[in-house]
């Protein structure tokens, strides 16, 4: 074995193998995977080996795609048949509804060049009669889709990867991992077989390796120990049975080709041949986590007992759907354990405070994206970043609060849900509340329905309270749902009164030190503001797009206080605080504290909220401490409220006259009494998130997330205001290189009465030419119609154009809009009083 690599990737699954073989075809040599077992003997042995595209995220469709497209080039590389069966995918609908989440996924799909049809029940029936689709409103149907061999196509892959140069070694277990400064010391001991388990030897060695990628699969808590890290990365059982032969698919075989992967999604399960037979994958409630603290020693490729009454519900199902295997007798079954994380998506990225660590962990379809997540994961090693954005699926979405009773709960529930409908404005009851403000009680009793944002419980909109039972409001939809109505009413009591939001989930971090104003003037592309100012400006990559979104403020010479999103606490804070370790040499000393849960926002905006906070002020001269004079648009001031001491930034992401009002979290409740009593006199109402996101859209603010991320530059996203090209900074270089592929804007859409975009729709030109998709979606109470936001090609990004927005699978009337299209000189925001 080697004893020093560029990269050492640990783990001989799918994944595993598909990471070693796309660094080695990248370019970098000396790549080694180690794998404790024998390859393909974790979960990648037991798996089904399909290969649904069907995903409503857009980095996660990407990497399918790249997956199958990528699977059936490599017999012809390797000489292997991966054993791809290209039989298409039917997924199949029982309900309207189901129908509209078929639709939405569509849109996704069509931005990412992914083939779908949609069928008819006579369609369905007519190709392929042994289907009972009486009960069936339609299908959408993947024709490029299938299913493969799980262990072909990993060994498809090692053998490729050997070819180009890859090192893999068995039987070797990683005991310890040390970082030196420059480069990871791993301790490794030789696997023995003993009494039909795998043992520790006695034998040991270290590999040196500049970089480390871990796949570990089902032993991804083991791995998180051994970093002094956490992953959500957590097993949850799955089941799978084969039936004997069915005579009637044998017949229709003679003269037919097989039958696509059939999915009946409102029935829980996929069900697709095998040697004249079924295979059944049912996805049904009460599945358990496994191995919560660590794979056995004992367990290799092993399986649990199967609980066929678990099951019963879906196997019923399959017998409704395909009448004919009623008769057929059980043939074989399966019961293993299969990676979950709390939102169903893998951890693929950099791990948190470790450098040159890389996670590969948490892969439910683990066969259906290890090529693309290859893929991806290679070009963020090798050439700094990969061309989508892969935020969502960084490892450092979940935060130090994250516990392994969380992940296991969430994990379950996730599995659940795999084919629970998806709406848009879905909100998963598992584990909550768990993160809360000081008022959360209050908001609960004052009808807040709440949404959860890293953890934090946060308020989506006020609705009826539980009293009333003519309101439901766990009612999900794909259309205006029933709290589109108490949104519209928050928002229009922002533009024409006051409100307040909940703001205290954002992410706030304190830079401060020596070295703290040059750090932040190279780690951000914006000028810094002068003492008691703000700015917004953004973190880029090393690739030059968009990082991290700020709001800066300057509290003194060398002290900073940076606001960004409350999604993105450790992924904001991680990246931050490896910067500033980078520059501390050559800069001097920089602190960093992460003071999210030390500080409650409320953010009070609003043409009538300086005659609101006048009132509360406590100062010589109360009726002038909130002037323009005193405080400026964009500026930041201590001021007092009652007994309660605040720091006010005159910054609303509204578009509208407002401060945000940073308060010590210990007295909320005081300052939300203080507020809403005073508020009564004044109109005040309490407005949510879903508000807020449709006003900034007005407004043409931009979401890290949506409209902002590592796929486009600050340029690309219409910003070049908040850059100051006559300074260095981070990522500048690459960002001018990168010129202007697409551009971000804000259309006005013509829509249906009762549906709004929700920022995944495909974007077309009048003659059908597809130019673009949308990121954010909503309703424009200035302007009454729907709103969107989104990026187009460059020479369409032009006021006045005509365009066509995908909804619900039928186009609709768009239009670019000027930038900002409510108040565009940001009079109301400048107003004095």
């Amino acid at each position: 074995m080697k004893s020093h690599v560029k990269a050492l990737v640990v783990g001989g699954g799918a994944v595993g193998t598909s990471i070693a073989y796309h660094l080695a075809r990248a370019g970098w040599e000396d790549v080694v995977l180690l794998e404790r077992d024998e390859l393909t003997s974790g979960s990648t042995w037991h798996a089904a080996g399909l290969l649904p595209y069907f995903n409503m995220s857009y980095a996660t469709t990407h990497i399918h795609d790249y997956s199958i497209k990528f699977y059936k080039t490599l017999e012809e590389e390797t000489g292997l048949n991966a054993g791809f069966s290209v039989v298409g995918n039917l997924r199949m609908a029982q309900t309207k509804e189901r129908m509209d989440e078929y639709r939405l996924y569509a849109t996704t799909a069509e931005t990412c060049g992914v083939p779908f049809e949609w069928m008819t029940p006579a369609e369905i029936k007519e190709r392929w009669p042994l289907v009972n689709t009486s009960d069936l409103e339609g299908a959408i149907y993947h024709p490029t889709d299938g299913y493969i061999n799980p262990a072909d196509v990993t060994m498809a892959m090692a053998k490729g990867a050997r070819q180009r140069g890859v090192s893999i070694e068995r039987k070797w277990q990683v005991d310890g991992y040390d970082w030196t400064g420059s480069e990871w010391r791993v301790t490794l001991t030789k696997m023995v077989e003993k009494g039909g388990n795998l043992v520790p030897s006695e034998e040991q060695t270290t590999i040196t390796a500049e970089h480390v990628v871990t796949a570990t699969g089902n032993h991804a808590q083991r791995t998180a120990k051994l970093l002094g890290i956490k992953i959500p990365a957590i097993p949850v059982e799955h089941q799978f049975i084969v039936t004997e032969p069915d005579p009637a698919l044998v017949e229709y075989r003679k003269t037919h080709g097989e039958h696509p992967v059939l999915r009946d999604a409102d029935a829980k399960w996929y069900v697709r041949e095998e040697r004249g037979g079924w295979i059944l994958g049912p996805y049904e409630r009460n599945a358990p986590a496994r191995f919560e603290y660590g794979v056995p020693d004992s367990f290799r490729a092993d399986l649990f007992p199967l609980d066929l009454e678990r099951i019963e519900e879906e196997y019923m199902s399959m017998i409704h759907r395909i009448p004919s295997s009623e008769e057929v007798g059980l043939k074989d079954d399966f019961n293993g354990p299969i990676c979950y994380t709390p939102d169903g998506n893998p951890l693929i990225g950099p791990a948190p405070g470790l450098r040159n660590m890389w996670l590969a962990e948490g892969f439910s379809f683990g066969i259906t994206a290890a090529g693309g997540a290859g893929h991806y994961l290679a070009q963020m090693m090798v050439e700094g970043e990969a061309e989508i954005d892969m935020a969502s699926l960084d490892p450092k979405r979940y935060g130090s609060w994250m516990t392994t009773e969380y992940a296991a709960r969430k994990n379950e529930e996730a599995y659940e849900h795999v084919y629970i409908i998806h709406h848009p404005d879905e909100e998963r009851p598992a584990c909550r509340p768990l993160r809360t403000a000081p008022v959360y009680d209050r908001q609960k009793a004052l009808g807040a329905q709440f949404g959860q944002v890293n953890g934090w419980e946060r308020p989506n909109y006020y609705g009826p309270l539980d009293a009333d039972e003519n309101f439901d409001h766990d009612a999900r939809s794909f259309r205006r749902g029933g709290w589109w109505h108490y949104a519209k009413e928050e928002a229009e009591a922002i533009r024409n009164g006051v409100g307040m939001i909940d703001a205290t989930a954002f992410t706030k971090h304190l830079v401060k030190g020596p070295g703290a104003a040059a750090f932040i003037d190279w780690f951000t592309c914006n000028k810094l503001p002068k003492v008691g100012r703000i700015n917004l400006t953004y973190a880029l990559t090393e690739a030059g797009t968009t990082r991290t979104e700020y709001t800066v403020v300057r509290l003194a010479d060398d002290e900073f206080y940076l606001v960004s999103a409350g999604a993105w606490t450790a992924y904001d804070g991680d990246y931050l605080r490896k910067a500033a370790e980078d520059k501390r040499d050559e800069m001097g000393w920089i602190e960093i504290q992460d003071v999210t849960t030390q500080w409650g926002v409320l953010a009070v905006a609003g043409p009538k909220s300086r005659d609101l906070l006048n009132a509360l002020v406590k100062d010589a001269d109360p009726a002038t401490v909130l002037s323009n004079k005193r405080f400026p648009w964009l500026s930041c001031r201590d001021i007092e409220l009652g007994m309660c001491p605040v720091r006010a930034i005159r910054v609303a992401y509204t578009g509208e006259l407002g401060w945000e009002l940073h308060h010590p979290i210990e007295m909320q409740r005081y300052l939300w009494d203080l507020i809403t009593t005073e508020g009564e006199a004044h109109g005040l109402k309490l407005v949510g998130a879903r508000a807020q996101n449709w006003l900034r859209q007005e407004k043409s603010y931009r979401a890290f997330g949506h409209e902002l991320g590592r796929d486009a530059t600050p340029l690309e996203a219409d910003l070049p205001r908040f850059v100051d090209l006559s300074k260095d900074f981070h990522g500048k270089a690459a960002m001018e290189k990168t010129g202007i592929r697409s551009k971000c804007v804000t259309v006005l859409i013509d829509g249906p009465d009762d549906t709004d975009p929700w920022g995944r729709e495909a974007l077309y030109l009048e003659d059908g030419t597809r130019v673009g998709r949308l990121t954010s979606g909503g309703y424009s109470v200035a302007f009454g119609k729907s709103i969107g936001m989104g990026y187009v090609s460059p020479e369409v990004a032009k006021t006045g154009q005509a365009l066509k927005v995908k909804m619900l699978d039928k186009l609709w009337d768009a239009t670019v809009t000027e930038d900002s299209p409510y108040d565009p000189e940001n009079a109301r925001i400048r107003q004095d009083g």
